[in-house]
């Protein structure tokens, strides 16, 4: 084998044999007056792969029982790779069947037999929200947006002048005509002066 089998993470060992089912579903419709039959096919059935060993050391045959078992128990699919499910679709299995064998005839001596079935992927985890957190962050989003526009118009009008005070808008403008306007007072004072009047 140049692929070494492995059932999830778990290397299967000293495999014996190894043999893979694959059939397909057909529905059937008879046509009268014709010989045979027509045929619809309903696509293929799930794989069935069989594996049988033996183990012959006890060190090896307690640790086994229970990795067989407990991976038998959980009733999860499995990936499984090997050799024999080349040019398949195959990547999921579940353990349909766990026989373990001890013969008085043979002492010490395991045998195995583990009967998979080809499952299909299990679903991706759901989200317990549903849609509803795409639709909050979307919200969210939009209350964020909304708000930097509201802070960028408060920027805009902090920049503009203080009407309540007019006089910030001229400037030194107000002072220099201030200025002006004291001159030609006195410029009037003295041309009346200047004219006889009081």
């Amino acid at each position: 084998m140049t692929v070494v089998p492995m059932l999830g993470d778990w290397e299967v060992p000293r495999i014996a044999m190894m043999r893979s089912e694959e059939a397909r579903k057909f529905a059937e419709f008879p046509v009268p007056g014709r010989r045979g039959s027509l045929f619809q096919d309903l696509d293929a059935e799930a794989a069935v792969i069989e594996i049988a060993g033996a183990l012959y050391a006890e060190e090896e045959t307690a640790p086994f029982m229970r990795e067989a078992r407990r991976r038998f128990t959980a009733a999860e699919p499995l990936t499984f790779v090997a050799d024999i499910t080349e040019a398949t679709d195959i990547q999921y299995v579940l353990i349909e069947h766990l026989v373990l064998e001890l013969r008085g005839d043979r002492p010490g001596e395991l045998g195995y037999r583990l009967r998979l079935r080809e499952s299909p992927p299990p679903p991706p985890p759901s989200d317990p929200f549903g849609g509803i957190a795409g639709d909050l962050m979307a919200e969210a989003g939009a209350l964020v947006e909304g708000v930097t526009s509201a802070l960028d118009a408060l920027d805009a009008l902090a920049d503009l002048p203080d009407f309540s005070d007019p006089s910030a808008l001229l400037g030194g403008t107000t002072d220099e005509a201030s200025a002006a306007i004291d001159r030609l007072g006195e410029i009037g004072g003295r041309l009346q002066a200047l004219f006889g009047g009081s």
